[in-house]
């Protein structure tokens, strides 16, 4: 009866153990999940970028609309959503301000909101908290018109908030992290057209 009460206790704290596996296993899944997502989302982006560049009239090189950068454009900034999922608000039908750039003719202004819309609902479709920001690092001329000038360098982060588990300090990027309260991880992804 011993060997039977001793078989029976070191079987269970082996299946705790695979118990415990499969958790954590679960865990970094997501994570890497998120991950692979935010990197998908993320190419979209770029290849937009590049997609719907012109020549720049100032510079033998590339550039795209100045409407790309606005912030409000991305992660449905400016419009407002009852239900609370944006998906479910903005994604299911194209809203009545967004342009349709898959059947009209739009102008560059109209196309970086249509692909500031794509996108977002791209990142939401993959993690409901994914938030998108494009920005230009060092301007190569300041005094052009050009929110990126040629030969500058593109930069689109997508972040995501993380928790820790366990009482594990996670090492966070600081890119992932500006005006963040909440510890956040990201993907960022340079393009210079």
């Amino acid at each position: 009866m011993i060997e039977v009460l001793v078989t029976l206790f070191i079987l269970s704290v082996g299946l705790l153990g695979v118990a415990y596996l499969q958790f954590v296993g679960s865990f970094t899944n997501s994570e890497a999940l998120s991950r692979s997502q935010s990197v998908l989302v993320a190419q979209q982006l770029t290849e937009r970028l590049r997609s719907s560049a012109v020549f720049s009239p100032l510079g033998k090189g590339l550039v795209v609309h100045n409407d790309y950068f606005d912030e409000d454009l991305y992660n449905f900034a400016n419009m407002s959503c009852a239900s609370g999922l944006p998906h479910a608000c903005y994604c299911i039908e194209r809203p009545v301000a967004i342009p349709d750039c898959n059947t009209l003719t739009c102008t560059a202004a109209q196309l970086a909101v249509f692909d500031a819309y794509e996108v977002s609902c791209s990142a939401v479709a993959a993690n409901p908290e994914l938030k998108i920001n494009l920005s230009c690092e060092e301007d190569k001329n300041v005094a052009d018109t050009d929110s990126c000038s040629v030969g500058s360098k593109h930069i689109v982060i997508l972040s995501w908030p993380v928790e820790s588990w366990q009482g594990i300090e996670r090492t966070l990027n600081a890119d992932c992290n500006v005006d963040e309260t909440l510890p956040h991880d990201c993907v960022s992804v340079d393009v210079t057209l």
